[in-house]
């Protein structure tokens, strides 16, 4: 029988530091807001959203059309009904709304090929063959064949479909959230009445949003906010008459505080540098907040050698916990393996309070060993999701669904980034596969038994240390000879040699003699610890040893 040909290892890339979160956004509620003070964000925010509104679909008429002179256009034509700042707000919005469905539209295609391609090659296959390693075979059965022919030809038409509008550049866009929109016509399920939910709609549309600008007093000329927490807004020209406050400004009675990250927010206005500012209402719970961002550059990047000088703490991603073991400089794995586990079932807010919560306690525990590091994947399940590829095997599929790998990655370097721990990513590739043949036998005693995830942190760290997955070899054999296997020993990335014979020890090959004895040569040595001479005594025996065991 021929021997089956082995798939080759994929090139396995370089593990990097990861770059820091770009900007920072903080929140505070607006407490205290009058009756007028709603009525005129509500003006405003009507108002505002109308003109973007009109601005997006202009924008999207465009299409590859747009350059520099229509946008000029359409910010003249906003300034007219607004202010020059409020229509550089909404055109710069549009902007990035549009460039986003933009990407969405060419991943929506790139998953449409993916598919085509799969099913495809499982329709190539014969009925009932089964799949290679990584390659998937073909169909069950004919009725699942005949199936997979008619969605082929669906998933064909959808394609040629997007890719018009991709070339022609249309995109689909709405404002307030598809999600929303298409619960107008499942409120039941929503447990949400037309008025709940028009409410919704309306404040979801409104557009209160202010870029900063650098230089300007406190940052902002649009929504300004004074370092003692006051709260202004530049009302737009059909509004003016509206203004409390000098120049057309309308200011809130009430005041906001950030206590977090207050101190670094102050730093900003007292040197008059760009924040952009956010208002909107939580419409469930009536109330109103207040958000400010503003970019962040010139981050400190650690060298990846001076990283891996105190170890690192490699963390395994997985669908409900978090899997994390320490590992020193040597890339041994040190003290216990350490689960954090999560809930990602429920709404979005309780999911992304659940994230946190472990981010949180995996980043105190990793402060606490005093490592600089955290070693994670470069997760990228884009291509391993799709139901073309697995099938029938729809719980397989939630599963890698399930795992937050976007999320994760977002919230992971910008907690890191306020604890002063760096983020090393490594290449994926058969870490878990690896660490469950290397490393969790060897890490699991008597008293502990080491999971399958543990064991796939240990190679994650290893990987990111710049370490060989594959531990150490077992001890010597009981003789000189190969019966048990070729011996390994560790060896590191860049060594090249084999191991050496090993040096030969002088003396007989007796358990009854000290292997560094001469042949011909014993000890003197007394039965009893009195008679014991306190300097060795050399006497020449009559016979070899060898001769009197015979």
């Amino acid at each position: 029988m021929a021997e089956q040909k082995r798939k080759p290892l994929r090139q396995i890339a370089r593990p990097f530091v990861a770059d820091g979160p770009p900007g920072v956004s903080i929140r505070d509620r607006l407490k205290g807001l009058t009756p007028q003070d709603e009525q005129m964000l509500r003006l405003v925010g009507e108002h505002m959203g109308r003109l973007a509104s009109a601005d997006l679909a202009r924008r999207c008429r465009d299409g590859l059309d747009h350059c520099t002179d229509t946008w000029a256009g359409r910010k003249r034509d906003l300034t007219a009904l607004s202010t020059s700042r409020w229509a550089g707000s909404v055109t710069a919005g549009t902007h990035d709304q549009w460039g986003l469905s933009r990407r969405a539209q060419h991943q929506h295609l790139m998953s449409l090929d993916a598919g085509i391609r799969m099913i495809r090659h499982r329709l190539s296959l014969p009925v009932g063959e089964k799949g290679s390693r990584g390659r998937p075979g073909g169909y069950r059965s004919k009725h699942e064949w005949f199936a997979k022919t008619r969605r082929l030809t669906i998933l064909e038409d959808r394609y040629e479909r997007v890719r018009a509008e991709q070339e022609a550049g249309q995109v689909c866009v709405v404002r307030g959230g598809r999600r929303l929109l298409n619960q107008r016509h499942h409120l039941t399920a929503a447990k949400k009445t037309p008025e709940q939910w028009r409410s919704e709609w309306e404040a979801a549309r409104w557009f209160l949003t202010a870029d900063g600008e650098s230089g300007k007093r406190h940052g902002n000329e649009t929504i300004r906010v004074t370092s003692d927490g006051e709260v202004s807004i530049k009302l737009p020209a059909p509004l003016a008459e509206h203004a409390n406050a000098r120049h057309g400004r309308y200011v809130l009675a009430a005041r906001v505080a950030f206590p977090h990250r207050g101190t670094e927010w102050r730093d900003r206005l007292t040197r008059n540098r760009a924040v952009a500012y956010r208002i909107h209402l939580d419409v469930p719970r009536g109330r109103w907040y207040l958000d400010a961002s503003w970019t962040r550059k010139d981050l400190p990047v650690v060298p990846l050698d001076a990283l891996r000088a105190s170890g690192v703490t490699g963390v395994d991603t997985n669908a409900d916990h978090l899997a994390a073991w320490l590992l020193d400089e040597h890339g041994n794995p040190t003290g216990a393996p350490h689960r954090f586990d999560y809930d990602l079932t429920g709404t979005a807010t309780h999911r992304d309070a659940q994230l946190r919560h472990a981010l949180t306690r995996l980043l105190h525990w990793a402060t606490t060993c005093g490592t600089q590091a955290i070693a994670i994947e470069d997760l990228d399940f884009t291509d391993t999701t799709t139901r073309e590829k697995h099938g029938r095997k729809k719980k397989f599929r939630q599963l890698v669904s399930g795992i937050p790998t976007g999320r994760l990655r977002a919230r992971l370097l910008s907690m890191c980034a306020e604890t002063g721990i760096s983020v090393i990513a490594v290449d994926p590739a058969y870490t878990s596969m690896w660490g469950a043949e290397h490393w969790q036998k060897p890490l699991t005693g008597k008293n502990r038994k080491t999971s399958r995830h543990a064991a796939a942190s240990v190679a994650i760290g290893r990987r990111a240390l710049g370490h060989a997955i594959r531990r150490r070899t077992a001890p010597p054999h009981h003789d000189r000879s190969d019966r048990r296997g070729h011996r390994t020993a560790q060896a590191g990335p860049h060594d090249q040699g084999r191991e050496e014979t090993r040096p030969r020890v002088p003396g007989p090959r007796t358990r009854g003699v000290q292997p560094d004895a001469a042949g011909t040569r014993a000890t003197s040595a007394s039965n009893t610890v009195r008679d014991a001479p306190v300097e060795p005594v050399w006497v020449q025996d009559s016979l070899l040893l060898t001769d009197q065991e015979r």
